[in-house]
């Protein structure tokens, strides 16, 4: 089965490749149904075709799955050469009227139908293959029993459906919910996601606590509907979340051709892990690497963010029915990326120019008068970071004591780190190394800095065997256990994608 990942930015799509993804579906500007991601603009196109090069054989799918009014349409062909410069494989629709435009201008790239078409039927497949669809991403309503129907009636549709991710309380997701409350419209991709909102009934609480207050249908008297409120607040129209990671299997045996996660405004560090997940889950069961080994990776989902988990409409719709309150939560937070390892000639000049700052800081300190030598060694003493220490000195540290093996690393920061922070290194066949002895070095001065900032580009000084595109870590909760150094690095799988 193909794994396709979400994408809501340039980093997200390399990390989506990276961890597994054999599909990564986009959107670009404001034509899609998640205008809050990042989406893509400008001359991003130049580095996503560079990205498909370093990554053969992967594809990208870009999401036009908004409802289309006449003006969107008109500024969809004024932008068609900016569409034309991205190395599109397909195009994921819901608007039938998009579909003559894009089989004109794109007709090397295949048409994909939007799981907002909500396609539940065999035949609604037969009619959108006859339009010249070659994927149907079937709405999120249809049961495994009605999925094998649909593959045995039209085996030559490729049929996707999603696996994980964030539900939507509205029929394949099309709500006005959003437009009526907030005026931003989920279907032209302002959702404002007020599901996900608590909700009370007002003066009418103390009844509806009560138990008391029900629904009767006119013809139907004799049957009375409760509604009961428990607490202040109730999380009425919040659906849980999809994952089908434990039953990939069945819904192998129901023709499910490829397997779409949700989450194009969800995180780097979701899109890395989930895609990572379902990419071992998918190698065990086509017998690429044992249970065993893509076990851990598929425990890693319950500390990615995440709402309760469900089944969502393939066994029941029962499960799906169930809400469930409160925010998505995560073990861990995205601390950095790393990049790539310094040059050894990159290295050494760095080091040099370290040691250089290093010894004129001591050289102004010894010209210094006795006295004001031994305030400004006072005013050190309390704030030792404005003591320049090389990256390659001894006795700077634990990770320097064993500098023959530590490496320089390009490093990201997303998040501010400091060098008493519980870290871990992960990566796509990495589980997780635990980190207590890196350090952080300034590349504008080659010594070493205390601590880290959100967005700040720093080098990375560690001894740990790490490779360029692995995340660095942090422990949000602290009973999110670290991971036991026995399973440190995981096997790589029999074939490497």
């Amino acid at each position: 089965m193909e794994l396709v990942a979400p994408a809501g930015n340039l980093e997200k799509l390399k990390y989506a490749y990276t961890y597994g993804a054999d599909a990564v579906y986009i959107g670009l500007k404001k034509f899609s149904l998640r205008i809050k991601a990042d989406n893509f603009y400008e001359d991003e196109y130049k580095t996503i075709t560079e990205l498909k090069k370093q990554f053969p054989g992967k594809k990208l799918f870009c999401a036009l799955n908004i409802s289309f009014h006449n003006k969107d349409i008109d500024n969809f062909i004024s932008e068609l050469d900016y569409f034309r410069a991205y190395p599109i494989d397909s195009f994921i629709v819901q608007d039938i009227g998009m579909v003559p435009i894009l089989q004109k201008n794109f007709p090397n790239a295949a048409l994909h139908l939007s799981t907002q078409a909500n396609c539940i039927n065999r035949e609604a497949v037969k009619m959108y293959k006859s339009l010249g669809f070659k994927r149907v991403v079937l709405g999120r309503e249809t049961s495994l029993a009605e999925i094998r129907e649909i593959k045995d009636a039209v085996p030559e549709m490729e049929l996707e459906c999603f696996a994980h991710g964030a539900m939507c309380i509205s029929y394949s997701g099309r709500c006005l919910m959003s437009a009526y409350l907030t005026g931003r419209s989920a279907n032209a991709g302002f959702c404002s996601h007020t599901c996900r909102w608590n909700f009370s009934v007002g003066e009418a609480k103390n009844l509806a606590e009560s138990g008391k207050l029900y629904l009767t249908e006119e013809k139907r008297q004799d049957e009375h509907f409760p509604v009961f409120e428990g607490e202040d607040f109730t999380a009425v129209l919040s659906s849980k979340d999809l994952c089908m990671v434990d039953h990939l299997d069945d819904m192998k045996a129901a023709g499910v051709d490829s397997l779409k996660i949700e989450g194009r405004m969800k995180s780097l560090y979701y899109v890395a892990m989930t895609t990572r997940a379902y990419r071992k889950a998918i190698d065990a069961l086509e017998n690429r690497i044992s249970k065993e080994d893509a076990a851990p990776y598929i425990a890693e989902l319950y500390k990615a963010s995440h709402r309760e988990f469900g089944t969502g409409f393939y066994y029941s719709r029962e499960d799906a029915d169930i809400t469930t309150a409160g925010e998505s939560s995560s073990d861990y937070e995205l601390a950095a990326t790393v990049g790539a390892p310094l040059s050894e000639e990159e290295t050494q000049a760095l080091c040099e120019k370290g040691a250089a700052l290093e010894a004129e800081f001591k050289a102004r300190l010894d010209a210094m008068h006795p006295e004001a030598k031994e305030a400004k060694l006072k005013d050190y003493a309390d704030h030792p970071d404005k003591v320049p220490h090389a990256c390659c000195c001894t006795g700077s540290g634990a990770a320097s004591s064993n500098s023959a093996a530590a490496r320089l690393y390009a490093c990201n920061a997303l998040n501010r780190i400091d060098e008493k922070t519980y870290v871990e290194f992960v990566g796509p066949d990495c589980i997780g190394i635990s980190d207590t002895d890196f350090r952080f070095v300034d590349p504008e001065t080659g010594c070493f800095t205390p601590f880290i900032s959100h967005n700040q580009a720093y080098l990375l000084y560690t001894d740990k065997p790490i490779q360029p595109n692995w995340i660095m870590r942090t422990r949000v909760r602290p009973e999110a256990a670290p991971s036991a150094d026995s399973a440190q690095v995981a096997r790589v799988r029999k074939n490497s994608r």
